[in-house]
């Protein structure tokens, strides 16, 4: 197993695209924290503002990474006004709380504008800052299951599959997030002024479902698992197991690579035109299946290296490290002794990277606004 052996930024100078952007994060779970991660790893210079009390040094909580950690407690007036000490030379803030939170704690947008006009106050919620169910609980599962893409994930016969949180707290959720913050960033350049940046995960999931929309106007997406494309209801685009119990997927959509993908499994002329067949894919999808039993998981990625059927072998995450493609593109770094994704995307010319390991130590507020005023951090 091979990684890039990344030392963590100890410089005090942070790289990247990023680089010069001051953000201060309210601490916080799941989607927030993720994507000040990504912040993090394009050269912001990330300030976390948690709890007194709360735990940390958890060198495995890598979603933390590269961040300076201060406590308060926004109650006591001393605490508060170094908070806002912070705020005042800060670019962004992000926060992940219930609606309304911030502002009972003297923190809202408009109390904070009056210290910095140019904040950009980016919140990360569930079911965003407005509606009906803006202040109940609810995790990536409850997001989902209301814009119809949960429903539209699983086996055909089966119940929806949740895609761990992949699609809710990160896929419409940190990411547009961030998409979010510098957009506002960039804006903010002409008019001098910040302003909220009211990022829920059911806005952002609704947002990424807009070609199954799409395609559901069009008349080929049918609200029905397992019988569309691209959820696998196609034999050329799906998983299939392998003699030692393994899993090889199928991506061949294209009539060229689905040519390939007969011609590397040896299939007889007459499956040619079955692709696009629908009455035909049952028969076609046995046929794969029988095929794919036959071979196991590494022979049938041994056999298809290199060429455009569009067949890969499903590693689990810990076998993910020892591929050789990420291996050739540093895709994991060592820092620490801890093996983790490296920064993404890639730049060529302000490289992103990991700032530093999770924080083990409680910094001084007045040392990092000290810092800030003179522009070192």
């Amino acid at each position: 197993m091979s990684q890039n052996n990344q030392k963590a930024n100890t410089t005090g100078r942070h790289s990247g695209p990023l680089s010069g952007l001051r953000v201060v994060e309210f601490a916080g779970l799941g989607p927030g924290p993720f994507a000040c991660m990504l912040l993090s790893d394009m050269g912001a210079d990330v300030v976390t503002v948690d709890r007194v009390g709360n735990q940390f040094g958890d060198k495995n909580n890598i979603v933390n990474r590269g961040r300076t950690l201060v406590h308060a407690n926004l109650k006591n007036p001393v605490c508060r006004e170094q908070i806002l000490g912070l705020i005042k030379n800060a670019d962004v803030l992000v926060e992940g709380f219930r609606p309304g939170v911030m502002e009972r704690l003297g923190f809202g947008p408009e109390t904070l504008w009056e210290v910095n006009r140019r904040l950009i106050y980016a919140r990360m919620t569930g079911w965003g800052q407005s509606g009906p169910s803006a202040k109940t609980a609810g995790h990536d599962i409850n997001y989902i299951s209301l814009t119809g893409a949960l429903d539209a994930i699983g086996p055909a016969g089966g119940p929806p599959v949740p895609p761990l949180n992949l699609v809710g707290d990160y896929g419409g959720g940190a990411l547009y997030l961030v998409v979010g913050i510098l957009a506002a960033l960039h804006e903010v350049k002409n008019s001098g002024a910040g302003q909220v940046v009211d990022a829920a995960i059911t806005d952002g999931t609704l947002s990424m479902m807009t070609h199954f929309v799409a395609a559901s106007l069009k008349g080929t997406f049918v609200e029905q698992r397992g019988s569309n494309m691209l959820d696998g209801g196609a034999p050329y685009y799906g998983v299939y197991e392998t003699a030692d119990k393994r899993h090889i997927s199928v991506g061949a959509i294209e009539p060229h690579f689905f040519t390939e993908l007969c011609k590397r499994l040896e299939l007889g002329n007459e499956w040619q035109d079955a692709q696009n067949d629908q009455a035909r894919w049952p028969a076609l999808r046995a046929e794969f299946a029988r095929i794919f039993s036959g071979r196991s998981r590494d022979d049938w990625a041994a056999i298809f290296d290199g060429s455009d059927a569009c067949v890969t072998p499903v590693l689990s995450l810990s076998e993910a490290v020892s591929n050789q493609h990420h291996i050739a593109r540093r895709s994991f770094v060592d820092i620490n002794g801890i093996t983790q994704p490296a920064p993404s995307p890639r730049f060529s010319r302000t490289p992103s990277e990991i700032q530093g390991p999770p924080p083990s130590r409680v910094d001084s507020v007045e040392t990092i606004v000290e810092g800030w005023r003179e522009g070192c951090i």
